[in-house]
């Protein structure tokens, strides 16, 4: 396990490390206190502040590239940390002015924030290879770098049922600017600290060679390529299941006063498992077959996710209910890492420089297209179908996305080899 924490022997990575950490837990109190801010600004409206989020995600992800390629990576992310600071600040001193928070104010947030990821992640992708001198280290450094999600996943929660007894709701605004804000001074010193060489390539000619770009830098790579085809897919019925189905089945299961402590305790035991498994893969060398341990974790993922629609179909009594959703979530959290840290080697490993920031623009469209079509596909289907069944179709495309791509990446791919 020490093998994971090797890079952060690095100063420069050690700050960004610790930049992004504070980062993201503050992205978690903002998105709790969000949500209830806009319920009661904007009712059931509210949802689609967040198919507004991935529709803006998508769009910058396919157009901002012309543009965005042609900064250097450190300083796309700066900017995209205090544009993001700064349009949270303009938030609260709004509603401190105006006694109230608005809704033209929630939806301004929501879009640079949402500009800001789509700018911010592309740019890591590219940068963080210049700063690990040891190649070896990249599995244990994107490893780390993801476990700053998962680990505020964790945090998150607790700590808005702790600071909300004394601390107004705007104020989880501000502590996340103050996050952001720190983050862009990481970033700062990792300058000073280190010369990271800027992409030698000049950015696309279009808009459309741009947002053609990162599709085009993983035709060549198998893996990476069969990641792309699916990811959007596989995205969308996990979010259905996780942020749709869940909720649902665990209200009619468990009392009404206990249903949302019900839902974060299942929540965090798809965390708890989700961290470990990134620890795990992170401290592992690539594996010489990447492709087919990608899409094992498709397998483990959708065999949580079919255990969940069966707890949601049986008649079982609230604790043993809330005993099977959690185990069953917890299972599922496992299959997350195996993919997604040996996708972001791959990525980095496998492609041009100068691609690394387009082909994450891809996985983005990839990603966000499908969340935003499962946004507006899933809840009717909920209302004409059993939770359980739509859970377990859901499911069911999951393990079958996994067993294709296993089956396809039986023998390691050429490429595979030089790992």
């Amino acid at each position: 396990m020490m093998r994971i924490l090797a890079p952060l022997r690095e100063p420069p990575l050690a700050l960004l490390w610790g930049g992004l950490s504070l980062s993201a837990i503050g992205d978690q109190l903002y998105a709790v206190a969000l949500t209830w801010i806009a319920v009661g600004v904007m009712g059931a409206a509210a949802g689609y502040l967040s198919a507004l989020g991935f529709a803006c995600v998508l769009a910058t992800a396919l157009i901002a590239g012309r543009w965005t390629d042609a900064w250097h990576e450190r300083a796309a992310m700066i900017g995209a940390d205090l544009a993001r600071a700064l349009v949270l600040i303009a938030v609260v001193l709004d509603w401190s002015f105006r006694g109230r928070p608005t809704a033209m104010a929630l939806v301004l947030a929501t879009i640079v924030l949402a500009l800001g990821q789509a700018v911010f992640r592309p740019a890591l992708q590219g940068l963080l290879p210049g700063l690990v001198r040891d190649g070896g280290h990249l599995p244990a450094a994107n490893a780390l770098l993801d476990s700053t999600d998962r680990i505020a996943r964790l945090l998150g929660p607790g700590l808005v049922a702790l600071f909300a007894a004394f601390l107004p709701a705007k104020h989880f605004l501000s502590l996340d600017a103050a996050s952001f804000g720190l983050s862009a001074a990481a970033l700062l010193l990792i300058g000073r600290m280190r010369r990271i060489a800027r992409r030698s390539d000049e950015p696309a000619r279009n808009i459309l060679a741009s947002a053609l770009r990162g599709f085009r830098a993983v035709a060549a790579h198998p893996p990476l390529r069969a990641n792309l085809q699916v990811t959007g897919i596989a995205n969308g019925v996990w979010y259905a299941v996780m942020f749709l189905g869940l909720p649902l089945a665990i209200t009619r299961h468990v009392p009404g006063s206990l249903g949302l402590g019900a839902y974060g305790l299942v929540i965090s035991a798809y965390g708890c498992t989700n961290l470990a498994s990134t620890l795990v893969v992170g401290s592992r060398t690539m594996p010489a077959n990447p492709g087919r341990m990608m899409f094992a974790g498709s397998v483990v993922t959708g065999s949580g996710l079919m255990l969940l629609a069966l707890a949601a179909a049986a008649h079982l009594p609230p604790s043993m209910a809330l005993a099977a959703f959690a185990a069953s979530a917890a299972l599922g959290g496992i299959g997350g890492p195996m993919q997604d840290v040996l996708v972001a080697v791959l990525r980095q490993t496998e492609l041009r420089h100068a691609d690394i920031p387009a082909s994450m623009r891809a996985s983005l469209v990839a990603r966000n297209g499908g969340l935003l079509v499962a946004m507006i596909i899933a809840p009717p289907l909920y209302a004409a179908f059993s939770v359980a069944c739509v859970m377990g179709v859901c499911a069911a495309i999951t393990i079958v996305i996994g067993i294709t791509g296993m089956i396809r990446f039986a023998s390691p791919p050429i490429l595979a080899d030089r790992f």
